[in-house]
């Protein structure tokens, strides 16, 4: 620490990143000064708080890059973090995303899809959404809102081909299908449904209101309802998703808050004064302070999202706000504003992205104390050594004996582990579900002793869905592996439903705790669903390609062919000889369709 010490004092009163290495040189923390002695020094004198204390101690060398600037100083330390991802800086996510919504305008018929980030081919986009789901959820609503289709078919190649599917006869959609549908009212429906993701629903419910009535003078009353309809569907989606307000601005209010060891970052998005989407991270307390940290954030958030409203409303006493600006300005592309209001709905937009982020931090808290008490009661119930952290669950899943399969699944802290979830193929002769449990359970624990990385964490806490003989068997199989887990069943109710776990000796556990009841109920389907899904997958693999096994001069390679080609065994056993021919070779093409065509006594036109 001494040399530390000098090494800093001789730093220059200049702007520029520092970077913290650790004994193995790994960077472990990076930061910008204005000026480099005076920031880095005061890392070696005084107190500090207990985070920055332990970054402290494994400081073993650091290094110093002068900038030209203070603002050169901001973007460095901002591209450093990037790289280095250090521990001890507050990182905000980046694999979570921000996807658009995309509308080809090059299209003669153009449809709203997904899109992971904006390109320049032409298109034009709208978000970005704070997710997937919500994107999804959008389109679809908006879509039957404004009368689009919702269907699989694409346009204008799909037109007169076949009858109308079921959303024309519910009234939900007028038929594009139809040659007689004109390219107009789709066209109409498609720019409707722009104003409304653009944020603009005002002048399109008035539009549609006008059109309403000028047809119901008209004495056209069929039109006049299905506009009244549309109006109504597109201000029920309104009225479901934006908190109105007295302002009509584009902004986002930035909201941060921090309760004992937990912090959150919040960011509330406002189209014409109408709260649109929230995006929140609960992280751990940061060392900074909250008026350093909320602008290294806000930096962190637009970079990942590389978008940003022209304005951005913060709370008051951050530092180096105009460098914020500039640097938002840059990254974005676009002149963007930063504010600290003093009243006003601007002021209440930050106190209640502020309000948000303490709320989350609430509803976390309530969640990790309800897990704790579970596993407390869950210890104190089961006789554990300790309340489970972890807990892994087993089911079996097959259908006649075939496509025996097994499924595990992981819980930690209370909540689904999903990247350590496992799913086995049992390759046994007959059904023994007994022997499939066995045979799943000494896998896992096999891979365990093998050192496997994707099974090294064993759990606290084994759950067999079955009664006393599945729990024998999962003990058996781990025994051979010299582990010992506790192992309990999970046993269902005449409706199916979690009734209790039993023991290895055949007592039954009552869960008497209601927490505890949803909790394992929710483990036992979850691991079902697993289990459920990935037996079905092997089903139909097995159903798509045993169609046709046995084919002469089918190999594997002409089978991907013709399922690559028709899509189906249905459509290839559809298939005529003369198309089967132009991908295959002309005796391997009457095989093919012979195979299909047994029962009908046809002569083959292959002959």
């Amino acid at each position: 620490m001494p040399d530390l010490r000098k090494k800093a004092a001789a730093l220059p009163l200049k702007p520029g990143a520092y970077i913290m290495y650790d004994e193995d040189h790994t960077v472990i923390y990076v930061g910008k000064a204005k000026a480099l002695r005076n920031r880095v020094s005061s890392y070696f004198h005084g107190e500090h708080n207990a985070k920055t204390e332990a970054m402290v101690s494994k400081i073993a060398d650091f290094d110093v890059i002068i900038a030209a600037s203070e603002f050169e100083a901001l973007v460095l330390e901002n591209d450093l973090i990037k790289h280095h991802m250090p521990r001890y800086n507050i990182l905000l996510k980046d694999d979570k995303g921000y996807p658009f919504v995309r509308l080809d305008r090059k299209s003669l018929y153009p449809r709203f899809t997904i899109a992971s980030a904006p390109s320049e081919d032409g298109a034009e986009y709208f978000g970005p959404f704070s997710s997937r789901g919500t994107v999804n959820a959008a389109i679809d609503a908006v879509s039957k809102a404004v009368h689009l289709p919702t269907c699989s078919r694409q346009f204008p190649r799909d037109i007169g081909k076949a009858r109308p599917c079921l959303n024309y006869h519910m009234g939900s959609c007028p038929a594009y299908c139809l040659p007689e549908t004109p390219l107009e009212s789709y066209l109409e429906a498609v720019e409707q449904a722009r104003q409304i993701f653009s944020g603009h629903t005002g002048d399109l419910v008035r539009a549609l209101k006008s059109q309403m009535e000028d047809a119901a003078e008209r004495l056209e009353f069929e039109e006049a309802a299905s506009l009244r309809d549309r109006m109504k569907a597109v201000s029920a989606l309104q009225s479901r998703q934006y908190v109105f307000t007295s302002s009509s601005v584009d902004l986002d209010a930035v909201g941060f808050a921090r309760e004992g060891n937990r912090s959150c970052f919040v960011v509330l998005h406002y189209i014409e004064g109408k709260l649109l989407d929230k995006d929140f991270q609960m992280m751990d307390a940061p060392m900074e302070e909250d008026d350093e940290i909320v602008p290294e954030l806000t930096r962190q958030y637009y970079s990942v999202r590389g978008h940003a409203p022209k304005q951005i409303c913060m709370m008051r006493g951050l530092p180096d706000l105009e460098l914020l600006e500039r640097f938002l300005t840059e990254r974005t592309g676009c002149r963007i504003s930063v504010v600290t209001p003093q009243r006003g709905d601007k002021l209440r937009y930050v106190e209640a992205a502020c309000l948000n982020a303490r709320e989350e931090i609430r509803r976390a808290t309530t969640r990790e104390e309800k897990a704790a008490g579970t596993a407390i009661w869950l210890q104190k119930t089961l006789s554990l050594p300790r309340p489970p952290k972890r807990i892994e669950a087993f089911d079996i899943s097959n259908l006649s004996g075939q496509d025996i399969v097994a499924s595990m699944t992981v819980f930690e802290d209370g909540k689904p582990k999903k990247r350590d979830y496992r799913k086995f193929r049992i390759d046994l002769a007959g059904q023994d579900d007994y022997a499939s449990m066995a045979d799943a359970v000494g896998r896992r624990f096999s891979e365990y002793k093998a050192g496997n990385d994707k099974f090294r964490d064993l759990p606290d806490l084994l759950l067999i869905d079955g009664g006393e003989g599945q729990v024998h068997a999962a003990l058996s199989a781990m025994g051979q592996y010299r582990e010992t887990v506790p192992v309990f069943g999970m046993v269902k109710d005449d409706r199916h439903k979690t009734r209790a776990l039993v023991s290895e000796s055949g007592e039954e556990v009552g869960l008497t705790n209601p927490a505890a009841f949803a909790f394992i109920g929710a483990i036992q389907e979850e691991t079902h669903r697993f289990a459920i899904t990935y037996q079905r997958t092997l089903r139909s693999k097995r159903t798509g390609v045993s169609a046709l096994d046995g084919i002469p001069g089918v190999g594997e390679t002409r089978k991907t062919q013709l399922l690559r080609r028709y899509k189906s065994i249905r459509a290839i056993a559809q298939a005529s000889a003369e198309d089967l021919r132009q991908i295959l070779p002309a005796p391997t093409a009457k095989a093919v369709y012979d195979h299909f065509h047994k029962e009908e006594g046809e002569k083959t036109p292959c002959e």
